[in-house]
């Protein structure tokens, strides 16, 4: 038997429509702090940093900065928050769970590498039913790496009993394409998630504009979209 397949999915803007709650949780505390809210439309396109990076530019679109301590206590705030309501209004996007269901039938090994903190990452994924299709979920804590350091990367695909050469990268931003390029793992770049500059202008392999080409798209960049006897999924 060879190298199984590895598909690493970046998590909010991806797989899940995070920005809901992320956006209602950062304007919480900012109203609990005096500070006006950010608009869905600018927030949303911040997401994707973690907790504290979110706050830092979320202060920073309201032409705010406080000083580290400060942070630090509105990052705890945040998380304290969100992990209560993780998933109030966060959803799979339509199209990804039958994605993950097409891949896993075809053999790849699925993983999750995100910024988000480890617990909320699985927090949230079990909330949503989405867990058990990933045999690793790595956050901005597991290995004290955050994207776009390519060892991060490399970490959590072995951590999924893979390797790096059978391997495809599924992100949504700049910090991914970025990763995966350094790795040197193919990218697959979703312009449907939290990014400010559109996808296509990063360089990535491929990009695609809905979950429903997932499945095909990532088996075609393994080199295993096309098997006798089978359909793509």
């Amino acid at each position: 038997m060879g190298i199984a397949p590895t598909v690493v999915f970046d998590l909010d803007g991806t797989l899940v429509e995070t920005a809901p709650d992320l956006v209602a949780t950062l304007n919480l505390i900012f109203a609990r702090q005096g500070i006006p809210p950010v608009a869905y439309d600018v927030a949303r396109n911040l997401v994707g940093g973690g907790a504290r990076a979110l706050i830092e530019r979320g202060l920073a679109a309201e032409g705010r900065k406080l000083v580290p301590t400060e942070v630090d206590r509105l990052v705890t705030d945040f998380i304290a928050h969100y992990a209560a309501h993780i998933a109030d209004r966060s959803r799979p996007f339509p199209g990804v769970a039958a994605a993950l269901e097409a891949l896993a039938s075809r053999g790849c090994r699925l993983a999750v590498c995100t910024n988000k903190l480890e617990w909320l990452s699985v927090r949230l994924l079990g909330t949503l039913a989405l867990l058990p299709r990933f045999v690793a979920v790595c956050g901005g804590d597991t290995f004290g790496l955050q994207k776009p350091d390519p060892e991060f990367l490399r970490r959590t695909i072995a951590r999924a009993g893979g390797a790096p050469g059978h391997a495809v990268m599924v992100g949504d931003s700049n910090s991914d394409v970025a990763m995966g390029r350094a790795a040197g793992v193919p990218v697959i770049a979703v312009d449907y998630g939290y990014s400010e500059t559109p996808v296509a202008e990063l360089g990535p392999q491929r990009v695609i504009g809905t979950p429903a080409d997932l499945s095909h798209t990532i088996l075609d960049l393994l080199g295993i979209g096309h098997r006798a006897g089978t359909e793509h999924a």
